[in-house]
C-alpha cells in the first residue's frame, strides 16, 4: 500500500494511531464497565480519526496516485455532522451515568446518517451503474465541499455552546451539592470544550485569510495545520477521559432540572431572612423549623464526622437529617453563609488545624492529615486553607517551624 512519509503525514499517521487505540479501548471499557459514556467517547474518537484520514493520507501520496485518489473520492470519511451531538450527549452521560440516548435524542445524528447515506448511495451508484464519476465530482472531494464544511462547523458550534451551557449548570451544582465540586468540575472537560469551540472557528479565519496572497499560496499546507490541531485536541481528551477517576460523579445523576430548587437570589444571614420573611407576611415558625434543621446538622456534623468522607454530597447528610437537600442547601446558605461544598471544606480546615496540634497526629504529614479530615487533592487542601484562614499552610505553619 502507497504511503509516502514525510513530517505532515507522519505525524498525521501517529494521532491516528493512538486515537483508534483510545476508541478501541473505550469500546472495550463501555461493555466491561457499562459505561455508555465511554461508549460515546469511544464513537467520538473514531470519526475523529476517519476525518484526519483524507490529510494524512493526502500527503502520502493518495491523490496523486491511483487508485488511491478513487477511494478518497468514492469512500467518504469525514463525518463532522456527528461530532457535535456525540460532544453534547457525551457531556451529558458523564454527569448522569443514568442517561441514553433514545427516542427524539436520534433525531440530533439524523444529518449525519443523511450525509452518510447520500454519500454511499451516490458512490454505489457511480461504480455499479456509471463505472467512473457521474454524480460524484472527479475534480472535489464531497468530503471538503464548502457547504459541507460550513453547515459542519455550525453544527459543532451549536453543540458545544450547549455542551458548555450544560457544563457550566453542572458545575454550579456541584458546589451547591457536593463536598468534593474541585474534583467533580473535570476541568480537563471544559478545557476541551473550550479548544474544541476556538478550533471550530478556525476554517472561517482561514477563509479571511485565504483573501490574501501569501495565504492563498499556503491553501494546502493551512487545513494540515488545523487538522494537526484537531489531532492534538482530540488526542488530549482521549487521554484525560479515559485515565479520569469518575467514581464519586455516580452520585449526582444531574440534569438541569435539579437546580431550579436551589434558585435563590443570594446568601440571606439568619437576621435578614427573618426580616425578609416577615415583610412578606411568611410565618416565623418556618424559620424556626429551619433554625432547628440547621442545629441538628452541626449536631450531627461534630458527632459523626460525616466531613471525613471525600465522597460526601448534600443528599445524603439530608437523608441523615430526615430532610430533603433543598431545604438543607437552604439552611446552610441562610445560618451559615456557605454553600454546602465550603461549608464541609470549612470543616475539614478545622479538623486539620486541630490535629497538627494533637500527638496521635505528630509523625504525619500535612498532606496526609488534609487527606485525612476528608480533602482529595493537595490543591483543593491548599485552596480551601488560604480561603479560611487567610494564609497558605507553609505560611501557617512558619512559626512553629521558627519555635
Amino acid at each position: 500500500m502507497l504511503f509516502q512519509f514525510g513530517l505532515q503525514s507522519s505525524l498525521l499517521l501517529i494521532f491516528f494511531f493512538h486515537i483508534l487505540v483510545y476508541a478501541f479501548l473505550c469500546f472495550k471499557r463501555s461493555f466491561s464497565q457499562d459505561n455508555y459514556a465511554d461508549k460515546l467517547l469511544g464513537w467520538f474518537l473514531l470519526i475523529a480519526a476517519l476525518l484526519i484520514v483524507p490529510f494524512m493520507v493526502g500527503f502520502a501520496g493518495w491523490y496523486d496516485n491511483q487508485p488511491y485518489r478513487d477511494i478518497l473520492f468514492f469512500i467518504p470519511f469525514v463525518h463532522s455532522l456527528f461530532i457535535g451531538p456525540l460532544l453534547y450527549f457525551y457531556t451529558r452521560s458523564i454527569f448522569n451515568y443514568s442517561f441514553r440516548i433514545k427516542g427524539a435524542n436520534w433525531l440530533h445524528f439524523l444529518p449525519g446518517f443523511l450525509y452518510l447515506f447520500i454519500s454511499v448511495a451516490t458512490s454505489l451508484a457511480d461504480l455499479i451503474f456509471y463505472k467512473g464519476y457521474h454524480f460524484t465530482n472527479e475534480y472535489e472531494d464531497a468530503d471538503f465541499a464548502e457547504c459541507y464544511t460550513m453547515l459542519s462547523m455550525v453544527s459543532v458550534l451549536i453543540y458545544l455552546f450547549l455542551a458548555i451551557r450544560y457544563y457550566n449548570q453542572y458545575k454550579r451544582y456541584t458546589a451547591i451539592a457536593t463536598s468534593f465540586a474541585d474534583q467533580a468540575s473535570l476541568k480537563w472537560l471544559r478545557n476541551f470544550l473550550y479548544a474544541f469551540a476556538l478550533l471550530s472557528v478556525l476554517p472561517i479565519i482561514r477563509t479571511i485569510l485565504s483573501n490574501f496572497e501569501f495565504f492563498e499560496r499556503m491553501r494546502y499546507f493551512g487545513p494540515w495545520y488545523y487538522y494537526l490541531g484537531f489531532a492534538l485536541v482530540v488526542y488530549y481528551i482521549a487521554i484525560n477521559a479515559f485515565h479520569a477517576v469518575h467514581l464519586p460523579l455516580h452520585k449526582l445523576q444531574f440534569y438541569p432540572a435539579l437546580l431550579s430548587g436551589f434558585d435563590e437570589p443570594k446568601i440571606l444571614s439568619p437576621a435578614e431572612t427573618i426580616e425578609e420573611n416577615s415583610n412578606s407576611g411568611m410565618p416565623v415558625k418556618s424559620d424556626e423549623k429551619m433554625i432547628t434543621l440547621g442545629k441538628e446538622l452541626l449536631e450531627l456534623m461534630e458527632k459523626e464526622f460525616l466531613f471525613e468522607r471525600a465522597d460526601l454530597t448534600l443528599s445524603e447528610v439530608a437523608k441523615k437529617l430526615g430532610t430533603n437537600q433543598v431545604l438543607l442547601s437552604r439552611v446552610v446558605n441562610q445560618q451559615f453563609e456557605l454553600n454546602f461544598n465550603d461549608y464541609i471544606n470549612q470543616y475539614r480546615v478545622n479538623a486539620v488545624i486541630n490535629r497538627l496540634a494533637m500527638p496521635a497526629f505528630k509523625n504525619q504529614t500535612l498532606l496526609a492529615i488534609a487527606f485525612d479530615a476528608g480533602f482529595n487533592s493537595k490543591a483543593t487542601f491548599n485552596r480551601s486553607f488560604k480561603k479560611f484562614t487567610g494564609k497558605t499552610p507553609k505560611d501557617y505553619l512558619e512559626p512553629a517551624y521558627k519555635a
